[in-house]
């Protein structure tokens, strides 16, 4: 069997081949089905993200063996049926494709869904959309998944839960947008009782408020100079209080915590702005954090008594100073990941072991029913008891030594010696060299 990883993701081709070779939900379907009637996997997953299109299959009858004809050609049916379903030419995608198999797709998988092969080392999402891919191919092929792609799915999920249990991978921010949203949390106990101002409506504004929700502030209040994307932000992510950029002042005299982030070319907040917040909210602290370029907020803000400013700048050091952790914790993650990739393949092994010896005894059977068969017919026609239990014993011994006597001379032709010994070791016969020298 044969385990294959092929994919375009932002590390091998621009964003303009990337969309070309998206999946939506209703081409993905299309895509499993497809598949699935042309016999070109026993199972398959397809992942696409705005950063990557990739496909994961299982396929029982073929070779393992990357340089055989069979799998090589196998290879070349898979990126002609790619291309062709995206109406591409092999040539505009070669060059941008990854292939991996076996252990190697296993272990990009696993760095897949871990975020270790991310835009942003570590980030969170890619397992939620690793998980939602498998489901949609479950519901395509009914609960049939093969069990070896089934179990790799589920050894890779529970990887990626130990490798964000195990390591600091998700803990330090690396976005500007979330390193301002843990700022805030870092000075602030809880942002439940607080109001929060955001100003603008790109975006950046919109991943900040994303985080903030998912860290329980509850007021928020969006300014902008175009009410109506203020209003479609909030509709997209919560509930907020929308303000027209001209009454910016109302909700700095308000505001706990100030986020902006426009397009701007002159500063939109100055020294003399807070100072009257502050006068009205009886100088409690304020927290202001200017994300954009130009800067937003006039620097002469942190002369302001209780206020808190950091720019932009003061942000990346902060992301710098997080991705070494992160960068630390992946190597710690990747050890993980090696040792889950190795884990599944000696189950893999066992579990191929053991429907070889479920054949071979089924097999086996089949042989001593079939000749018992014909054993009883001829004592049941007269014939001479003693010769039907020799001719029977004879062949049934005959065909039960078959298969083992010709899978010893092949170890013998490959000059597997220890694969012989221990072929040996299990039938319980002594090497008669070694007998004699003992």
């Amino acid at each position: 069997m044969a385990i294959l990883a092929l994919g375009i993701n932002h590390k091998t081709a621009p964003v303009e081949l990337r969309e070309k070779v998206a999946f939506s939900d209703e081409k993905r379907l299309s895509a499993l089905q497809q598949i699935q009637q042309a016999d070109l996997a026993e199972s398959a997953v397809v992942l696409s993200t705005c950063n990557r299109t990739e496909l994961y299959l299982h396929n029982r009858h073929i070779s393992p063996q990357e340089e055989s004809a069979q799998n090589q050609q196998w290879l070349e049916q898979i990126i002609q049926w790619f291309v062709q379903f995206h109406g591409l030419s092999a040539d505009q995608v070669r060059d941008n494709l990854y292939l991996a198999q076996n252990s190697a797709a296993t272990r990009h998988l696993m760095r897949v869904a871990c975020g270790l092969d991310s835009l942003i080392l570590g980030e969170p999402q890619i397992l939620g959309q690793v998980k939602q891919a498998y489901q949609a191919s479950e519901s395509v092929y009914r609960q049939n998944l093969s069990g070896e792609f089934s179990r790799l799915f589920q050894k890779t999920f529970a990887t990626a839960k130990r490798v964000r249990s195990e390591t600091d991978i998700g803990g330090s921010a690396v976005s500007v947008a979330y390193a301002a949203t843990s700022l805030a949390k870092q000075i602030f106990d809880s942002l439940q009782p607080l109001t929060i101002l955001l100003v603008g409506a790109g975006e950046t504004i919109e991943l900040v408020s994303r985080y903030l929700f998912q860290q329980g502030a509850e007021k928020i209040i969006i300014a902008n100079r175009t009410l109506s994307r203020a209003q479609e932000l909030s509709e997209r992510v919560g509930a907020m209080e929308l303000l027209p950029l001209e009454q910016l002042q109302q909700g700095l005299n308000r505001a706990d915590i100030v986020i902006t982030s426009t397009a701007s070319e002159q500063p939109l907040i100055t020294a003399e702005m807070v100072k009257q917040a502050q006068k009205q909210r009886k100088y409690r602290s304020m927290l202001i954090i200017d994300i954009a370029v130009p800067r937003d907020v006039e620097e002469q803000v942190t002369e302001v008594d209780a206020v808190y400013h950091y720019s932009v700048d003061d942000l990346q050091h902060i992301i710098q100073h997080n991705l070494a952790q992160r960068q630390k914790a992946s190597e710690q993650a990747e050890q993980i990941i090696q040792q889950e990739s190795q884990d599944f393949f000696h189950w893999l092994k066992l579990h191929q072991s053991s429907n070889l010896i479920r054949k071979y005894r089924n097999q086996a059977e089949e042989t001593r029913q079939a000749l018992l068969s014909r054993a009883l017919s001829a004592l049941q026609q007269g014939q001479d008891q003693e010769k039907v239990l020799q001719e029977l014993s004879y062949k049934l011994t005959n065909r039960l030594l078959h298969a083992p006597t010709q899978a010893i001379q092949g170890l013998v032709k490959s000059g597997d010696s220890e694969g012989l010994q221990h072929f040996s070791t299990a039938l319980g016969i002594v090497d008669a060299a070694a007998e004699h020298e003992n």
